[in-house]
Parts: C-alpha cells; structure tokens; sequence
C-alpha cells in the first residue's frame, strides 16, 4: 500500500511541476519540443504497425 501512495505522490507531483512548467516561456517551448518528437516516435511507429499488418494479411504472399 505504501509503495501505491508513493507512486501516487510521483505521479500528482509530475502533473504539478508539468502545470508550472508550462506557464513558463522557456518551459513552453520545452513542452512542445518535447510533444512535437513524441508524436513522431508514434507516427513512425504507427507506420511501421500499419506496413507490418498490410504484409501479414496480404494474399498475394501465397
């Protein structure tokens, strides 16, 4: 239980320090940086699931 509230503190607390974080400038620009390459990961990511599931299901690999 004590390893559940922790995890709980860290997380309330990760939101907290994003929250002022954000209402800074600098601290803006490193939010959005930050978003701008996790959404290529999971574009690129994306892509690559979607070709992978195209060539198992294709029929013409027979």
């Amino acid at each position: 239980m004590k390893n559940v509230q922790w995890f709980l503190i860290g997380v309330i607390g990760g939101f907290v320090a994003a929250h002022l974080m954000n209402n800074d400038p600098r601290g803006h620009e490193i939010l959005a940086e930050v978003d701008a390459r996790f959404n290529e990961f999971t574009g690129i990511v994306g892509d690559a699931f979607r070709a992978e599931q195209a060539r198992l299901t294709d029929p013409s690999d027979d």
